[in-house]
Formats: structure tokens, sequence, C-alpha cells
């Protein structure tokens, strides 16, 4: 399927196969990766659900529009094993959200998440592509990942779905990189709007991951504000905050945290629902936020991770302000490798 087709998609889902990359888009020259997969468009919870096919869309057509595609490999997101998944979830909780897939229809998870018959595939290639990124970069093959997949994974627990998602990703990666490569030390930046507690719930007693997270509070899921530790790095923001804010917190919290922890994997839980224009957020960033605080993070994964860093996107909502912030980012990144 080429692009095109890709970004019509929302048209005519359920007639969606694989999304299939040309050989000749892989140059071994190109060091970053976009990683992501048709089959995480069929996921849909209800016709204006905010978290939808489009987001994807939106992606895919900034990066077009900034001419990013030139610089980037790009790569199928492969299925998670169950395997995979039991580093961060109980087989018991995998196993009934297997048991949960319908044939047709929807089926309720929790008060936010739903599956169709297509999510089971979705969130699997989600996982799949996060795993796929760790190994890239840590083959040397790729120096940077970026992940366009959905549904979105952070407040997915040890064995709870939550606030659009099912399974989670980023954890997911970070046991993967752990038990494959032998890392000790490896960190996750999640700067979406809302506080990553299933990443929390997964990691608080495990200080081979470092956890910063920056969200709005009090607001959905209420959680974060006194829960941190040596390596939960935990940092509120008034609603209404802007990217001044932002700095501060990453400036006095972050970045000495991730200085004493020295981590050899950088991976971020990229939401970009902190944006003024995304009414479901509340805050006041702004693209050059986004910017910046990826500019922070690459100076910590080059000065103690040889630059490696998998990104995955998590929230987002506004269209257009998710396409310009997902472009941003990316670009970021790709100055990085």
């Amino acid at each position: 399927m080429d692009r095109r087709t890709f970004l019509r998609a929302g048209a005519a889902l359920g007639a969606l196969t694989a999304f299939k990359t040309p050989a000749a888009l892989k140059p071994t020259t190109m060091k970053t990766a976009y990683i992501s997969h048709a089959a995480c468009l069929r996921h849909e919870m209800t016709a204006n659900h905010p978290e939808r096919p489009a987001r994807m869309q939106a992606i895919e057509q900034a990066l077009q529009r900034a001419g990013l595609f030139s610089k980037l490999a790009q790569y199928e997101a492969p299925l998670a094993s169950k395997a995979v998944l039991a580093r961060a979830h109980t087989n018991a909780y995998i196993d009934w959200i297997f048991s949960q897939s319908p044939k047709t229809g929807l089926v309720q998870l929790d008060a936010d998440t739903a599956m169709n018959a297509h999510s089971l595939e979705a969130t699997l290639r989600a996982s799949g592509a996060a795993v796929k990124g760790v190994d890239l970069v840590m083959t040397g093959q790729m120096q940077v990942a970026f992940c366009n997949t959905r549904p979105p994974g952070h407040h997915a627990g040890r064995a709870s779905s939550a606030g659009f998602c099912i399974f989670n990703h980023v954890a997911a990666a970070a046991l993967h990189a752990i038990a494959q490569y032998g890392l000790t030390r490896v960190a996750i930046a999640d700067f979406d709007v809302h506080h990553g507690n299933g990443t929390e719930d997964i990691f608080h007693d495990d200080p081979r991951v470092m956890l910063c997270s920056s969200f709005r509070h009090p607001y959905y899921p209420y959680s974060g504000a006194d829960s941190g530790n040596d390596h939960i790095i935990n940092t509120p923001l008034a609603a209404g905050s802007d990217g001044k804010a932002l700095r501060k917190v990453v400036n006095e919290q972050w970045l000495p945290a991730l200085a004493r922890f020295k981590p050899q994997l950088l991976i971020i839980s990229a939401g970009f629902d902190a944006h003024q224009e995304d009414s479901m957020g509340g805050l006041k960033w702004l693209e050059e936020d986004y910017v910046w605080v990826t500019e922070a993070l690459k100076a910590v994964a080059k000065q103690h991770a040889e630059g490696r860093i998998v990104s995955v996107l998590e929230g987002g909502y506004a269209l257009d302000a998710l396409g310009r912030s997902a472009a941003a980012h990316l670009n970021t990144l790709i100055a990085a490798s």
C-alpha cells in the first residue's frame, strides 16, 4: 500500500491491508526508523471518539508536508508475542484481553476503553512497533525510532486497561531491552498531558527503569502527585501551564535525575495533548516546546545511551496540532541520528 492510500484509509478501514514499505525507502544510510502499520487504523471505539484513526493519518500528512519521509527508513510493525507482553502484564490479564476480542461490535473493557474486531491486532502491532524500535536501535541498525501506532499504552497497568489503553507499549519495550540486551538502566520520559499511571504501576518497584512523567494535575487519571520515588520522577503541572513550566520541571527535576541514573536507552511516551489547541489537555504548550524537550532528551541519550531513542505515540487529539507537534518532534529526532 502506498502512502496516499494509507492516508485515504479512513474512508474504507475495513478494506485495508498491511502497510507495505518499498525496499527503496529503506537505505542503510538512514538512521531514523518510522514504524507503523495499517492495522492500527482499524481499531475504532465509536465514530466520534477522540482516539480515532485520523490521528495517525494527521501525523502522516504532516510528515509528508514537512518532507520528512525522505529521511526515514520505514518498517512495518510486527505483532508482539504473549511472551513479550508477559514481561509487563500478568498472564491472566493478557489471556483476558484475548478472550474479550469480539468478532463483531464493541466490547467495553473499562469506562473509557473498548475493543472492536480489529483492536487486538492493533494493540499487538503497537507493542510490537515499540519492541521493533528497541531491536533496531540496540543492534545499531538505527539510531532513533518513532512509532506512529495506536491505541496508546501508558495508562495500561500490569493487570488493567484504562484511558484508551490496552497494553503498555513502552513498558514492553523497556523490559524487552533489559531481557534481550542485558541493559540495567532504561529511562522512560512521558510528556503526555496525563500521568503515565500504567507505566508507574509496572515500574514503581523496579529500579532498573526510571520514569519521568510530566502531566496536568489534578486531572485524569488523578494520580502521580505524591507517588514517586528515586526512580519515579513525577512532575505535576497546574492547568494552563505553558512551556516555561515544562522547562522548569525538566531542568530542575528530570535532567538531574537522568544524569544520576545514566540510562543506557531512552524511551519516550510521546503524547501531544498538552498543546494549547488540544481542548482535552488544558495546558498551553506549542510546537517549540516539543522541540525543546526533545532536544533536552536527545542530549541525555547522546551522553549516556549512545544516542539510542525509541519514541512511541501516546495522546494528542487536536488533529492539526498533533500533526505539527509530532512532525516537530520527529524532525528534532532526525537531527540526532
